[in-house]
């Protein structure tokens, strides 16, 4: 008889997950910044209190729409998922993760190929289930639908208050006016002497290339506190509101998705305001610098 002892196996202690986590909010207002904190913190404890994750961090984007793939969080959770440092990603829902259906399935596939789980907590959703695709198929597109229609009732509101002559206006790279505590425009008196002195010395007959050369050599900033060009010059030039009048929508946005803003050439309509707020030079002057030009 021949005895033959079978060893017992080693004991594989269970390897903890690297798990993280993504939050976004696309408003970078106090209260959605303060939401942003809180889903941070959330998700921290939440992590960090089972034994089986090990914390692999938080990647938060704030102030930044989930329609677009531009994100700075979301591309360096995806480099870290890459690397392989994660194996499960939480959210808290497939329109916090994205709003685009091409980019949720895009991203959920390419980790589910590195074997990186993503769970999505509203919609009790993982990555890795069965039916996890065909239910993020159909709700990542309602979520896609609800973009759109918010996209479309933002665009419905401006469009209203053009209509109404409420200028919406962006002071902050805008050379001779600040804007007041009620939002209404009013001159800045020490830009609007260069302003003038921009229309002055081209009517006299200097050209936008010299003005631009004669300013950057006195040491004058321009509204960005740069250099000054031929085509700055211009675009001071041509601008009607130096005449107190206002062309709204003369931009918009091709789609809901990109984001990316086109020059109005009648796709939709403007809107012309007429003396809509104080001019830092008269119509006459304004006229005869577009007809010199």
């Amino acid at each position: 008889m021949r005895v033959r002892i079978i060893e017992p196996l080693p004991v594989i202690v269970g390897k903890r997950k690297r798990v993280c986590a993504y939050a976004r909010v696309s408003s970078s207002s106090d209260a959605q910044g303060e939401s942003l904190e809180n889903q941070t913190q959330y998700y921290q404890n939440l992590i960090e209190a089972n034994p089986d994750h090990e914390y692999a961090g938080i990647f938060a984007d704030q102030g930044i729409t989930g329609t677009k793939d531009e994100r700075p969080e979301f591309q360096r959770m995806l480099e870290q998922a890459r690397a392989g440092k994660l194996d499960l990603i939480l959210t808290k829902s497939i329109s916090r993760f994205a709003r685009n259906t091409t980019i949720v399935l895009e991203v959920v596939r390419e980790l589910k190929g590195l074997e990186i789980e993503v769970i999505f907590e509203k919609e009790n959703i993982s990555s890795l289930s069965g039916d996890g695709e065909l239910m993020l198929t159909v709700l990542s597109a309602f979520a896609q639908e609800e973009s759109k229609n918010v996209s479309e009732n933002i665009k419905w509101r401006y469009r209203r208050k053009f209509q109404n002559g409420e200028v919406a206006i962006n002071t902050t790279r805008f050379l001779g006016y600040d804007k007041n505590k009620n939002g209404e425009l009013v001159i800045n008196p020490g830009q609007a002497k260069v302003v003038k002195r921009i229309f002055d010395d081209y009517i006299g007959g200097k050209g936008s290339f010299v003005i631009a050369k004669e300013l950057s050599a006195e040491g004058v900033c321009t509204v960005a506190g740069g250099r000054w060009h031929s085509s700055t010059v211009l675009g001071i030039l041509k601008n009607e509101k130096y005449k107190g009048d206002a062309k709204l929508q003369k931009t918009f946005s091709k789609d809901h998705l990109s984001k990316k803003k086109c020059i109005n050439r009648g796709e939709i309509d403007s809107f012309y305001l007429e003396n809509s707020h104080q001019p830092i030079v008269t119509s006459e002057v304004w006229e005869e610098a577009q007809r010199q030009i």
